[in-house]
């Protein structure tokens, strides 16, 4: 709908909740009794060694202890082998149910199968300090950086700690509320199993499991060969590596790297395309080196001891770019998993919005209800201006400069910047007087070898219907495939990139849509500025919610037009 200013606008609403981020972001109401339960529980006694009987007043007194005494250092061996937050808890529990000396526990490595073990995520110990200092450790601020000593890449850093650290916790509180059968109250102090859990994943993932939907994927040759041309290209950077593929789908990603001279692969899926994704690596002869993992990038343990991987790929966009959320998960793969220095292919994307004369869209989907064979069914009309379009507009649509209303530097961008507000301005590109009727969105992508942040200069590529995009990395006709280039070095690599945009062949993704209850008028000296909102559903996740806010400046004599604020699902 649209409305006139004043409203409730998405920047006040988010304010408001800006408080209850970290809260809300840890489990809601019922895990914060949860929470009040351990705390107390972990305040009766102390905190025993990890090799005697010593009860000591804290855990890190205990840890001190066990270091001074049993030349044991509990944090310097969970950083030596790169624990995690549930590993270290399996360490601490597996130490203590076996009792084993301190000289066996240095000769531990990292790569014991108990360390994949859910046995050893019970409490060895019953209410062990060592265990809530796990979570407290997995997100504190260690040791400083030439990196971290930056303000702002400092808060960056402990952004993504805590991230992962909350998610880890909330993994566990499920996990021993399973064990130790804990019901989930509510502030009342009720049981509120009668009021079973929002499952925004369910669908999702089950959707996945169809063969329609890997097939329009695959088939989209501008998403396709882009990414075949990243992988195969930059053999230099696949070369011996270790590859997490998240969202395999049918593992094609995963076979382009390990084509490209991976040395290990892991492709995960939380849907049942895994089981063939696993019999296509097989029918391929490529499962010595793809190992693919059935589950939740969130919850999963990489097989065989790996705990860092060099790069990880994914094809994780949706509608609007972040349509289904699955950046999220990226994000959790990206923290638990990726190694200082790795790769995140892609590594950048840029959401575009212009003006758009979507006069065809508009006859097809919303005008023709007022004349339905004579009859007037202009109500069956009400809401679809709420509704954004995902449909295929062409370049001579685009009645404005596109702005980017949002930059993902898929290294450093966190969960929470996938809720923003950002201001615009188009510049009208028309050469008479138009009527606009809709917003466009669409997105560029891009795949930097070296992972940093593409020059300001950098174009994107623009691919056209009856270009030969595979030539280059498949024989076409019988001719042999071009040599692949080397890279170009740190300083002038090749970027390999794709857009979704109007100016490029089609993709599967096509456009969104805003359309205007109210349609504007531009002109060639035509300026529209505001601002464009976008958060999650609060009624579900992976779908989102978009406030675009503007005005019109018809031209340089005229002063601008009243801001109107209208609001859309990508849904």
């Amino acid at each position: 709908m649209s409305v006139k200013l004043p409203p409730i606008s998405f920047s006040e609403r988010q304010d408001r909740n800006t408080d209850s981020d970290s809260s809300s972001s840890t489990g809601e109401d019922d895990d914060q009794n949860w929470d009040d339960w351990v705390s107390d529980s972990f305040q009766k006694e102390g905190c025993p060694s990890l090799f005697d009987e010593t009860k000591l007043p804290s855990a890190t007194e205990a840890i001190t202890y066990d270091r001074e005494k049993h030349a044991f250092d509990l944090d310097h061996v969970c950083s030596r082998l790169g624990l995690d937050f549930h590993r270290r808890v399996r360490l601490i529990n597996y130490i203590r149910k076996n009792k084993i000396s301190s000289q066996e526990a240095l000769s531990i490595t990292g790569t014991e199968g108990w360390f994949s073990s859910d046995e050893y995520l019970v409490p060895a110990s019953e209410n062990d300090p060592l265990l809530q200092a796990s979570f407290m450790d997995d997100w504190s601020d260690e040791d400083e950086d030439e990196e971290t000593r930056d303000p702002n890449k400092k808060i960056r850093a402990l952004e993504k700690k805590l991230a992962l650290a909350q998610q880890s916790l909330l993994e566990y509180r499920q996990f021993m509320r399973q064990k130790l059968d804990i019901p989930n109250t509510n502030e009342a102090g009720s049981s509120s199993s009668t009021k079973p859990t929002r499952d925004d994943d369910t669908h999702y993932f089950s959707s996945y499991a169809e063969n329609d939907i890997h097939a329009v994927m695959i088939q989209d040759k501008v998403r396709t060969s882009t990414y075949a041309h990243f992988i195969l290209k930059n053999p230099h950077l696949f070369r011996d590596a270790t590859v997490l593929d998240v969202g395999c789908g049918t593992g094609i990603l995963s076979l382009f790297a390990a084509r490209s001279g991976a040395k290990r692969v892991i492709a995960v899926d939380a849907s049942d395309i895994a089981a063939k994704a696993e019999r296509i690596v097989k029918a391929n002869g490529f499962e010595d080196v793809i190992t693919v993992v059935r589950g939740k990038v969130e919850e999963i343990v990489l097989p065989d001891g790996i705990t860092q991987v060099d790069i990880i790929i994914s094809e994780w966009m949706g509608y609007a770019l972040l349509y289904e959320s699955m950046l999220d998960s990226v994000l959790v793969a990206r923290d638990r998993f990726l190694r200082p220095g790795g790769v995140m292919a892609p590594s950048q994307c840029q959401m575009v919005l212009a003006l758009c004369d979507a006069t065809e869209i508009h006859k097809d989907r919303i005008g023709f209800w007022s004349d339905v064979y004579g009859f007037d069914m202009t109500a069956m009309s009400e809401g679809l201006y709420e509704d954004s379009i995902v449909d295929v507009v062409g370049p001579e649509t685009v009645a404005s400069n596109p702005f980017i209303v949002k930059d993902l530097l898929l290294g450093d961008i966190t969960t929470r910047q996938l809720e923003f507000v950002s201001e615009f301005s188009l510049q009208a590109t028309v050469e008479k007087r138009t009527k606009i009727n809709s917003f466009v969105l669409y997105f560029d992508t891009f795949f930097a070898p070296s992972g940093r942040p593409i020059p300001p200069e950098t174009a994107v590529k623009f691919i056209q219907e009856g270009d030969a995009i595979l030539a280059d990395i498949w024989p076409v006709g019988g001719k042999p495939a071009s040599k692949r280039r080397q890279s170009l070095g740190p300083d002038k690599e090749e970027i390999t990139s794709f857009s979704t945009g109007p100016q490029s062949k089609p993709t599967h993704w096509k456009q969104t849509l805003f359309m205007l209850s109210e349609p504007i008028t531009v002109t060639e000296d035509s300026t529209v500025t505001g601002s464009f909102h976008l958060r999650k559903r609060e009624t579900n996740s992976r779908e989102l919610d978009v406030e675009i806010h503007y005005s019109v400046r018809l031209n340089k004599e005229t002063p601008s037009t009243e801001t109107v604020v209208q609001m859309y699902r990508v849904q």
